[in-house]
């Protein structure tokens, strides 16, 4: 899938490209069991094969309970539908939660990604060259093997991937994102805490996914991550942002 997205002398690409040089054991170590639905603060849904637009962010980035009242909603409004789906209910009536659903979970993502751009002052700074390549590197460990990357937005502290899962991997098995994740925040998190000499949690447990729909769906949320240094002030242009990768010939 092709979108054309280019800034003056750049090719469409940060020139910040990542080397894959993981122990790929390493990071395939952090692998989860796997299944088509799990649940944290929030539901979740994953099948192999599926486009997302990710965004997670760092333990202290918002407030524990700041975004309580919509994890609430959205937890009872997926009980619902499950509970429809399993009485085999008229589709009309769990398409209509269904879009009650994504309405607060759009409202949720807007509060979320406010309260980011309100923090200035971080634990771990992933604006920091350094600790930028360490989670840039993470991002792209699994290119081409497991996924395939569409943009990549790393902030100072939170980070915004789309990308798509393989149907299966190299093995055969089916590729499923909570896998992909479990991989990326981990690996990530042990460097980032060998790069800062600290230890202990780096990441919110939680990540926020959504599935791609269609190709404006994919373009919306390509263009979304691309602009977010833009929008946060941080610089005038995507390009300009180190923590910024683009993969337009795919």
């Amino acid at each position: 899938m092709k979108l054309e997205f280019h800034p003056p002398d750049s090719g469409g690409v940060s020139s910040n490209s990542p080397q894959n040089n993981f122990n790929e054991i390493t990071q395939d170590s952090f692998i989860m069991e796997k299944k088509e639905s799990y649940r944290q603060h929030l539901p979740h849904f994953q099948q192999a094969g599926q486009a997302y637009f990710v965004t997670w962010c760092l333990k202290d980035a918002v407030p524990p309970k700041a975004l309580e009242n919509y994890s609430i909603q959205l937890k009872q409004l997926h009980s619902q539908i499950d509970f429809l789906k399993n009485n085999k209910a008229e589709e009309k009536a769990i398409r209509e939660l269904r879009i009650e659903f994504s309405k607060v979970r759009k409202k949720y993502m807007k509060a979320f990604d406010d309260l980011l751009h309100l923090q200035t002052k971080f634990t771990i700074n992933l604006s920091k060259e350094e600790n930028t390549r360490i989670v840039l590197e993470a991002l792209c460990f699994w290119d081409k093997k497991r996924i395939e990357n569409y943009a990549i937005c790393v902030m100072p502290n939170h980070v915004h991937w789309v990308f798509r899962t393989f149907e299966k991997d190299e093995e055969g098995k089916p590729v499923y994102l909570q896998d992909i994740l479990q991989s990326v925040k981990r690996f990530s998190a042990n460097q980032l805490n060998n790069s800062e000499h600290t230890k202990g949690t780096v990441w919110q447990r939680e990540s926020y996914d959504t599935t791609i729909r269609d190709d404006l769906h994919l373009y919306n949320a390509i263009n979304y991550t691309l602009d977010n240094p833009v929008v946060a002030g941080l610089v005038q242009n995507w390009w300009e942002w180190k923590g910024t990768m683009f993969f337009p010939d795919r």
